[in-house]
């Protein structure tokens, strides 16, 4: 069993915003596999269901994003799974707008939501999405993070969702290695060919 857990803030007021890139792939992998995730359970609206011929529970916690790790804590205990089996997907700052990565463990880094899950269950050792949203002013980064996605911003990030669901049915389908593989593609470089007169051209 596996449980895909996107990490956002509850509200409408949070709804659209860049913090929620979790709860969004989180909607969009609900919507393709017909998975009602409506129940309060873990502090939590959840959702049980198959991807892949694998049961599968969704999650999005309600607790806010600083006390991510109670509800994520809840439902591992009560499904008794290990780390890998746990796929947690968040925005992140550090990574341009747009772009997505997949990681099979890892420190949490700046975000305060994988840092209070990482506190719960003391371990870094499971799989996570990362949606990259870019980064605002540092002295303004609340307001960056919880603010309205531009109009400039959005058939990027709703790429960047359609792959992060894609990336965790490829998980769970295919094991984090080949996951990984699939999806952490870099954008290729121009390359560059020499002359016969030894001069650098790029390569169209």
């Amino acid at each position: 069993m596996y449980i895909i857990v996107g990490l956002g803030n509850p509200g409408k007021q949070y709804e659209n915003t860049r913090h929620n890139m979790g709860f969004l792939a989180v909607d969009l992998l609900a919507e393709k596999y017909n998975i009602e995730v409506n129940k309060l359970k873990f502090k939590a609206l959840v959702g049980e269901g198959r991807i892949a011929g694998q049961k599968v529970l969704l999650v999005k916690p309600q607790t806010y994003m600083n006390l991510s790790g109670e509800s994520v804590r809840q439902a591992i205990d009560y499904y008794k799974i290990d780390p890998e089996e746990l796929i947690v997907i968040y925005d992140d700052i550090d990574i341009p707008t747009g772009t997505f990565r997949i990681r099979k463990k890892g420190s949490p880094g700046t975000h305060n939501g994988m840092r209070n899950i990482f506190q719960h269950i003391q371990t870094n050792d499971f799989p996570r999405i990362r949606v990259g949203i870019g980064s605002g002013k540092k002295e303004d980064l609340i307001n960056y993070v919880t603010g309205g996605i531009r109009k400039d911003e959005k058939s990027l990030l709703d790429e960047a969702l359609i792959k992060s669901a894609e990336a965790a049915a490829c998980i769970i389908e295919k094991g984090i290695d080949k996951a990984m593989n699939e999806y952490n593609v870099r954008p290729k470089k121009e390359k560059k060919e020499k002359t016969a007169i030894g001069e650098e051209t790029k390569n169209d």
